[in-house]
């Protein structure tokens, strides 16, 4: 942050040379230089390259107001919320100003009066970009009084006024956020009546208060945001307002697994259990993703609904858990995450899906592991040969020789969930086939990620049921 200027009254504004622009204008030429100079914009939003970000891009070109439509977990609040670094580190206002008045052109009786009365002494105070992003939560018991202002009793009260004088007027929200982004999310959840007591300040620039029309060209950038699903679930944007919105703009979520992972790996950069002892391996990270994409396809998930991206970020976060509750159990000081750890991102799942009423019957758990089955199986082929259902028994098949081994002497692989790292590669070890897979079919894989490899076989050859898998209270049991 750079220091705030030094300039205190309006005469030594004037002779600085500042001039002043509308909020617009100020994210347009901002704008303008970062795209000339080629820097880089909504750091830290992934897969909206050539989709979201351009048209944002074209709507702040086109001095527009923004509708972000989109299903939950797509970053529309976030993008709302970095368009502050398109703006002037610091701009000047009016001292005492409840609306962050312009000196060059005020806007309230306030200011108005003070410039007349002081001149060139009036007092400036200065307002950072950080300060100039307003947020609210449309919800059903917002009112006109919060958004636009209301007449205020105890003003009146106080400064002796008759309810007639203007000046016992308190503003709300929208005034207040003068010269500043004003973000309303999930819009239509608000009440039609207080959409259109919008109308004016998006067209007009003109309020009515309690009977008073108060002429006032607030300079504000409106930024709204909606879900489909709302428009018949609970309430809808009124046409005229929409009318007035210049831009919308549809969100997505990831189309592959690869911007999946970025997405996780920057919301979680953070966690420093990833440095200081959890080691994930990269399929690990894949199968986390996937699960996000085989919910969004699932027949038992509420499509409509949408999966966030917030699930695989909480998963992950409950998988490293998983990991580092096993090694301070064990005394491991450092420990890899298994397969069989994924138990613990159940809970990530189950909170964040919306079942249909398949799934309700089927029961949010059984849904979840049925969400990392098809994960697995999914990856599967990617990795191994495909497991063909239905095999002569004269011909062996590529993983042959892993079920030969569990036939013979009755062989079975237990893997508890509170197992030290030594005693759950010992077991792995033991089944001699999967190192020979391994290397036929994935020659190149890391040392430390062999171990989840041969796991991820076992999980695979139980999904497409060519060995049992049972969980029980503490593990996991294949056969």
């Amino acid at each position: 942050m750079t220091e705030k200027p030094n300039i205190k009254t309006l005469g030594s504004l004037r002779t600085s040379g500042y001039t002043s622009k509308n909020i617009k204008d100020e994210l347009r030429d901002n704008l303008k230089t970062k795209i000339r100079n080629k820097e880089s914009l909504f750091k830290g939003i992934f897969g909206y390259e050539n989709t979201v970000i351009p048209q944002l891009e074209h709507a702040i070109l086109s001095r527009h107001n923004i509708n972000l439509l989109g299903l939950r977990g797509q970053a529309k609040t976030r993008l709302a919320r970095m368009m502050t670094s398109l703006l002037d580190e610091w701009i000047p206002f009016i001292g005492g100003s409840e609306i962050n008045d312009d000196p060059f052109h005020p806007i309230s009786r306030y200011a108005k009066e003070l410039i007349e009365k002081e001149g060139d002494n009036t007092p400036i105070e200065w307002l950072h970009r950080d300060e100039r992003f307003f947020e609210k939560l449309a919800t059903p018991d917002v009112t006109v009084a919060d958004l636009i202002g209301d007449v205020d009793p105890i003003k009146a009260a106080n400064l002796k006024l008759s309810y007639a004088d203007d000046r016992v007027i308190h503003f709300g929200m929208i005034p207040r956020a003068n010269r500043c982004i004003f973000v309303i999310n999930e819009l239509p959840d608000l009440q039609a009546r207080i959409q259109v007591s919008l109308f004016n300040i998006l067209q007009e620039g003109d309020v009515q208060i309690r009977g008073f029309k108060v002429r006032m060209p607030l300079d504000i950038q409106f930024v709204f945001t909606a879900n489909p699903e709302d428009y018949t679930n609970r309430g809808s944007i009124v046409t005229p307002l929409k009318d007035r919105i210049g831009s919308q703009i549809l969100t997505h979520y990831p189309e592959n697994i690869n911007v999946a992972r970025e997405i996780t790996n920057y919301e979680s950069s953070l966690d420093s259990r990833q440095k200081n002892g959890v080691y994930v391996p990269s399929l690990a990270k894949d199968l986390l993703e996937q699960i996000g994409f085989e919910a969004r396809e699932s027949e038992y998930v509420d499509s409509k609904s949408g999966v966030s991206a917030r699930m695989s970020i909480t998963a992950f976060e409950n998988l490293l858990s998983t990991a580092e509750r096993r090694s301070l159990l064990t005394g491991d000081e450092a420990t890899s995450v298994r397969l069989s750890d994924f138990v613990g991102v159940i809970p990530a799942i189950t909170g964040k899906v919306e079942l249909v009423y398949e799934g309700e019957q089927e029961g949010a758990e059984a849904v979840a592991q049925l969400l990392i089955d098809n994960a697995i199986r999914t990856l599967f082929t990617s990795y191994f040969p495909k497991v063909e259902k239905l095999e002569k028994k004269s011909i062996d098949g590529p993983f042959s020789q892993i079920t030969d081994w569990f036939l013979e002497d009755d062989g079975f692989l237990e893997i508890t969930d509170e197992s030290p790292d030594e005693s759950y590669a010992k077991s792995l070890n033991k089944i001699y086939p999967l190192d020979q897979i391994i290397e036929k079919y994935q020659p190149d894989t890391q040392p430390e990620d062999i171990l989840f490899l041969k796991e991820f076989i076992l999980w695979g050859l139980a999904v497409n049921k060519k060995l049992n898998r049972e969980r029980f209270r503490t593990g996991v049991f294949f056969s």
